[in-house]
């Protein structure tokens, strides 16, 4: 096992144990159990030291500043590349057998093959000066408060949310560049300059043939996410680009520490984003007070209504006449808890492909299809009415995985009762949501209207089996759970 590089001064002591954190926080999805995890992270931070301090003796010998990444993002990948060493050595057995996958893939090809096929959000960064790259990842990726990130990297903490935004449009500017230098086909090269127009504006809708081009081809639906800077999407597209495997649950385990390390009370709460965190925190607290005392206010009048002494058999006839539910009549519609989300160790983040438990905390809210709400004219499904009669040909559960101000990521397993070659599943949301990233599947949405499409290696699904894809998307306002979904056009459970 390779020691730790020694540290040159108190300042890189204080960077090493920063970046240690996150070192080993990738590692640990990257194995298959904590003495793995601390074994490949060892390597890869000495690993990565060293090309960090080489490059920077290069760029003092020539004078002229060489493309590198950040330190974090650079140590990240240094474990990528270690784990691709023990594969490679005949050490594979102690990796995530997911990541294992991935590494015999060509989708690992990329991030080590030519320079111009390398994923765009990875050329992008590269390509930035390394105090703004920095700045974009540990505000994006580490989700560090903005006066934390300011501290460490001796910004002003009044000019640094007008540095983040700086920094964003340089980010999309390199990646455009990076977009068009990329060799593309006809096709592809036709659809770069509509691209970049729609991804400018937050209003702009995408047209149909647009979204069916992003639907298929990886290169340009890499590029989208680098362009829409708007969106909540930044934050995958830069962790998925640059790690490669597993950059979404790392993502979410980052999102996780950062809020576990702020905690109640720290000046770092006084940030604008921690704020609007809090108010978004207080309106949902305060609606779910209103909907406790309107409950229990109905329910002593309810009471007091069954205990008066006129009226006897007939008013409760009359009443059950005119349809008045009973404490027995199912409640649809019902709203997910958006409280801090309980630990659920035995539900795997939706890149992680095992079932071990974070060390750091997790957590999850659910809401079950069956409690959506539903449309109008009685059916449960968005797609043709439903079946009135025997059982359902699918059911679905919908479960809202994290949730932060502005974004958030869920997961959608369908259970099929008949044997598919090939399928997709669409859904309706209430409020406004928008997918601005899907997983084990291809999206398309039109409106409030989600279409969910089979990727290529998921099609077929055996008789009472189950299909599931992932997505990340934002919202405002509220963020009801989605309704009318169906499979094939038939409507679901």
């Amino acid at each position: 096992m390779p020691d730790l590089p020694t540290p040159k001064d108190a300042a890189e002591a204080a960077l090493f144990s920063e970046c240690w954190d996150a070192v080993l926080s990738y590692a640990d999805l990257c194995t298959a159990g904590s003495t793995a995890a601390h074994q490949l992270a060892r390597e890869a931070f000495a690993l990565g030291i060293r090309e960090a301090r080489a490059a920077e003796d290069g760029t003092r010998s020539i004078g002229r500043r060489s493309a590198r990444l950040p330190r974090i993002p650079l140590l990240l990948t240094a474990v990528r590349t270690s784990a691709a060493g023990w594969e490679a050595g005949g050490h594979g057995h102690r990796l995530d057998p997911d990541l294992r996958l991935w590494l015999n893939s060509d989708k690992a090809a990329r991030y080590t093959g030519p320079p111009l096929s390398r994923p765009i959000a990875l050329r992008g960064l590269r390509d930035m000066q390394e105090p703004d790259a920095a700045l974009l990842w540990l505000a994006e990726v580490e989700a560090l408060p903005l006066r934390a990130v300011a501290r460490r990297l001796g910004l002003d903490p009044q000019d640094a949310a007008e540095q983040l935004g700086e920094v964003r449009g340089l980010f999309r500017d390199r990646c455009h560049r990076n977009h068009l230098d990329t060799p593309l086909d006809a096709e592809c090269r036709s659809y770069v300059r509509l691209l970049d127009a729609v991804t400018r504006s937050p209003a702009a809708d995408t047209p149909e043939d647009l979204s069916r081009h992003l639907a298929t081809c990886v290169e340009c639906a890499e590029a989208a996410a680098c362009l829409r800077l708007h969106g909540g999407g930044l934050p995958a597209a830069l962790a998925g680009g640059v790690i490669g495997w597993g950059g979404l649950a790392y993502l979410e385990r980052r999102r996780r520490a950062a809020e576990v390390r702020l905690g109640a009370g720290r000046p770092d709460l006084n940030d604008p984003e921690s704020e609007a965190a809090r108010s978004a925190a207080s309106k949902a607290k305060a609606l779910r007070g209103g909907l406790l005392v309107a409950a229990v206010l109905v329910s002593v009048l309810a009471l007091g209504v069954s205990l008066m002494p006129f009226g006897g058999n007939d008013t409760r006839d009359e009443t059950a006449s005119r349809g008045t539910p009973t404490d027995s009549t199912p409640v649809v519609g019902g709203v997910p808890s958006f409280e801090t989300p309980t630990p659920k160790s035995d539900s795997p983040s939706p890149s992680d492909g095992g079932g071990r438990t974070d060390p750091e905390p997790q957590g999850t809210s659910s809401a079950a299809a069956s409690e959506s709400p539903s449309t109008p004219g009685g059916s449960s499904g968005g797609g043709g009415g439903g079946s009135s009669e025997g059982r359902a040909l699918c059911a679905v559960t919908y479960d809202l995985v994290n949730q932060w101000p502005d974004g958030f990521q869920a997961t959608v397993t369908v259970t099929t009762v008949e044997k598919l070659t090939d399928w997709h599943v669409s859904w309706s949301f209430k409020d406004g949501q928008h997918v601005d990233q899907m997983w084990d599947a291809s999206l398309a949405q039109m409106g409030s209207r989600v279409i969910a499409t089979a990727a290529d290696y998921n099609k077929s699904v055996a008789e009472g089996g189950t299909l599931s894809f992932g997505f990340l998307a934002s919202w405002e306002g509220k963020n009801t759970a989605p309704y009318g979904f169906t499979l094939n056009g038939h409507p679901c459970e």
